[in-house]
C-alpha cells in the first residue's frame, strides 16, 4: 500500500487568496458588515434546526406520532440557513471555487479573474434569480398558498421570500467583493488606512 505525504499548510498557502488580501473600502466594510452580521445571528438556525430534527425523531420513535407541520418546518429551516449562509461565505472568502489553475498566478492575475467574473457572471446570475423570484414569491402571497400536505404549514410565500432575501444578501456581498478587489487593482475606491494590503 502506498503511502502518501500531504503538506496541508503548503496546499492552503498556494490557493490562499482569501479577501483580506484586498483592501478594504468604507461601502465594502459596510455592505460586509451587514451580511457578516446577518450571517452570525442567523447560524443559530442551525441549532433550532438540530433540536427540532430531534424532537421529531423523538416524537416519531419513542411517542409514535409525528406531525407534518414539524417535518416541513425543518425542511424551511434549512433551506433558510443554507440560503443565509451563501453570502456569509463570499464575505469570508470561504465559498467553494476551483483552485487548480489559479493557484499558480499571480494575486494581481486571480484579481482580474476575480472581477470579471462578478461582473460578468455573478451578478447578472443573481439579477436573473431576482427577476423570476419576485413573480414567483408575489403569486404565493397573493393566492395565500399554505402547504399541499394535510397539516402543513401555512404561508408558503415567506418561505419563498427568502429566495429575495438571501440573493440581495449575495449581491451585497459581491459588491463589496467587487469594491475591495477594483481598490486592489486600480486604487478606486479609496481604500480604508487600516486596510490590509
Amino acid at each position: 500500500m502506498a503511502e502518501y505525504n500531504v503538506d496541508l499548510d503548503r496546499i492552503e498557502e498556494a490557493v490562499a487568496h482569501r479577501a483580506s488580501a484586498y483592501p478594504r473600502t468604507a461601502v465594502s466594510d459596510l455592505f460586509e458588515g451587514i451580511v457578516d452580521f446577518l450571517g452570525r445571528y442567523s447560524s443559530l438556525i442551525w441549532v433550532v434546526l438540530m433540536l427540532l430534527i430531534v424532537g421529531n425523531v423523538l416524537m416519531r420513535y419513542v411517542l409514535g406520532t409525528n406531525f407534518i407541520a414539524l417535518e416541513e418546518l425543518q425542511w424551511h429551516m434549512f433551506a433558510v440557513g443554507f440560503m443565509l449562509a451563501l453570502s456569509y461565505c463570499i464575505v469570508h472568502d470561504d465559498h467553494v471555487r476551483v483552485d487548480v489553475v489559479a493557484e499558480n498566478l499571480s494575486l494581481r492575475t486571480r484579481a482580474v479573474i476575480e472581477l470579471l467574473g462578478i461582473a460578468i457572471f455573478f451578478l447578472p446570475f443573481c439579477g436573473f434569480i431576482l427577476t423570476y423570484a419576485w413573480p414567483f414569491v408575489e403569486r404565493s402571497f397573493q393566492i395565500g398558498e399554505v402547504s399541499a400536505a394535510p397539516g402543513g404549514l401555512p404561508a408558503r410565500w415567506i418561505i419563498k421570500s427568502v429566495i429575495l432575501f438571501a440573493f440581495t444578501l449575495m449581491i451585497l456581498a459581491a459588491l463589496a467583493r467587487f469594491l475591495r478587489v477594483l481598490s486592489f487593482l486600480s486604487g478606486w475606491p479609496r481604500p480604508r488606512p487600516d486596510s490590509n494590503t
